[in-house]
């Protein structure tokens, strides 16, 4: 048998039964004070109506999959609820700790750049620490740019600390799609994730 490193995931649209899942890798973050400003675990009840707002069409939340264990999540969140805005969302992805470094979450930021356009999705941002590096790195990789620097914007338990925004310009085009929604080959596709 393959060993588990070198089996293939799927990355499909969430499931309501993944929300537990979802929620412990989110919750398994919190601790390390460098990928969520949350400073206390929240609950599956507590993350029913985000779960509800990424039922939209043109904002999924996909998990990476590998035999029914999900390994890590992705959203695409409206990132300010205006119509004006609408052609912007913001990323968040999160990976289980045990399967951090095997390229799961470069997969899922690719395929949700890859997914965007046929969202009507013209421009992604990700907020986060200015001291999460690893987070960085991978947005980097993927063509996201530094927009914009807020000092000393979060108060943690450690101290303030200083938020950087990443954005990515993927098409002027892409609002003016019509109605926008994923077809069905970006709904869920099989890959193997790389490794470092």
């Amino acid at each position: 048998m393959p060993h588990a490193s070198i089996l293939p995931m799927t990355i499909r649209l969430a499931r309501h039964d993944d929300l537990p899942a979802i929620v412990a890798i989110y919750n398994s973050a919190i601790p390390g004070h460098s990928a969520t400003a949350d400073t206390a675990p929240l609950t599956v009840a507590e993350r029913e109506p985000w779960f509800d707002a990424h039922r939209s069409p043109n904002r999924p939340l996909w998990v990476a999959d590998r035999s029914g264990l999900v390994l890590g999540w992705l959203s695409l969140s409206t990132f300010y609820a205006r119509p004006a805005y609408d052609p912007t969302v913001e990323l968040s992805v999160y990976v289980s700790e045990e399967h951090q470094r095997q390229g799961i979450g470069r997969a899922l930021v690719e395929h949700a750049c890859g997914a965007a356009h046929a969202l009507g999705i013209a421009t992604i941002l990700a907020v986060l620490f200015a001291h999460n590096q690893a987070s960085r790195r991978l947005l980097e990789s993927a063509g996201f740019a530094e927009w914009g620097y807020l000092p000393g914007v979060t108060h943690m338990p450690e101290g303030r600390r200083d938020v950087v925004i990443l954005g990515l310009e993927l098409s002027a085009k892409a609002n003016r799609l019509g109605e926008p929604g994923l077809p069905p080959d970006l709904q869920e596709r099989e890959t193997y994730p790389w490794y470092v």
